[in-house]
């Protein structure tokens, strides 16, 4: 699979990049993918807020956004699936182009703006893959973000709790996307404290009371000690019960082309990876490891999520390294693990996490 995608690599590279992703999508929902790459090993397996999770690798958000091919997805080999980010409303996002690659940089530059065909749409979608007669293993998150025109965005986050969150396996709040205007304010303190309060209640209305979806919390890289510490303050507080870490970043590396420096949006893939593992070594600090991250952000080989791993992430995900590394890279990442954690003496992947921070290397 990994040569093949090799050999297709250039030709999906000389397209938009948009239409390179919408063309993927279209082959992924028509084409039929055998189960491929799949590396099954109790080493790798994890319970996380009651979920089985069959390996700690899976697809970030913003891969499939309207929840067209989780299924295909899963029988890559991934543990989990993050559908999303879905708004209440369709909506078209910002103006293309909005996606931009830099090969030799192993980056990405995104401004989509939470482009997606809405609440309805999406749960059409997820239902029709719960209901399938063969599911893949693997668990399925769902992402949800406010509509760009909305000016109380615990409105939209509530309504897509009571919508989605009884088809959810654990739900992501998007509140760092840096393309949506002023969703970042929800970062701070005391904003944070207020929509976590309202999303709280909107589960025990609108899910299963013994057995809500687990509420995580997207952030972003960008974030000063100060923030960090006032937010680990706030999650701690129990409205939470995990953390996504990171976003993508506006902070450009000198390292970069200017052609592609200059661009406006987000930054992921490579550049972004020792800024994100950063933000997990601080946050599990914080949080003292309470709370579990999924570490996301630069990762694209074994050693890359080892990496966020031992900085306290318990499952990580990929995007960009999907896009650079093709369909097999779970199963090379889930093998890598298991090397290293072999190098290493241990016997599980949970005996890794948070290694780089406790001290117990």
């Amino acid at each position: 699979m990994l040569n093949l995608y090799q050999f297709a690599r250039p030709l999906v590279f000389s397209m938009d990049p948009e239409q390179a992703h919408q063309v993927t999508l279209k082959a992924l929902r028509t084409v039929p993918l055998p189960t491929c790459g799949v590396t099954r090993s109790e080493k790798l397996t994890q319970d996380l807020w009651g979920l089985r999770f069959p390996n700690p690798v899976g697809v970030a958000a913003g891969f499939d956004k309207n929840a067209e091919v989780v299924g295909p997805v899963l029988r890559m080999g991934f543990g989990f699936a993050e559908a999303g980010t879905v708004t209440p409303n369709p909506q078209d996002g910002n103006p293309r182009p909005r996606i931009f690659r830099e090969p030799s940089s192993r980056a990405v530059i995104n401004r989509m703006g939470f482009p997606n065909k809405g609440a309805l749409v999406f749960r059409e979608n997820i239902e029709k893959f719960r209901h399938a007669l063969t599911r893949p293993e693997g668990i399925v998150g769902i992402n949800i973000g406010m509509n760009k025109d909305q000016v109380d965005p615990a409105h939209d986050y509530c309504a897509l709790i009571r919508s989605l969150g009884p088809l959810a396996d654990y739900l992501v709040v998007n509140i760092s996307s840096p393309n949506t205007p002023g969703l970042r304010d929800l970062q701070h303190k005391d904003a944070l404290a207020a929509l976590l309060e309202r999303m709280r209640k909107e589960r025990e209305v609108s899910c299963d009371a013994d057995n809500p979806p687990p509420l995580l919390i997207k952030l972003a890289p960008d974030l000063s000690e100060e923030q960090q510490a006032d937010i680990a303050e706030v999650l701690l507080g129990g409205n939470v019960d995990g953390i996504v870490l990171t976003n993508t970043t506006l902070e450009r590396p000198e390292s970069l082309p200017e052609r592609f420096r200059s661009e406006k949006g987000g930054l992921s893939g490579a550049p972004l990876k020792d800024k994100s593992t950063a933000i997990i070594r601080s946050f599990y600090r914080l949080t003292k490891g309470k709370l579990p991250i999924i570490g996301v952000g630069g990762v694209s080989c074994a050693a890359d999520a080892y990496e966020k791993i031992r900085a306290g992430a318990s499952l990580v995900q990929v995007y960009s390294g999907l896009i650079y590394e093709g369909p097999a890279i779970a199963g090379a990442m889930n093998r890598g693990l298991l090397e290293l954690m072999a190098r290493d003496g241990l016997d599980h992947i949970s005996q890794a996490k948070g290694l780089d921070v406790s001290g117990k290397a």
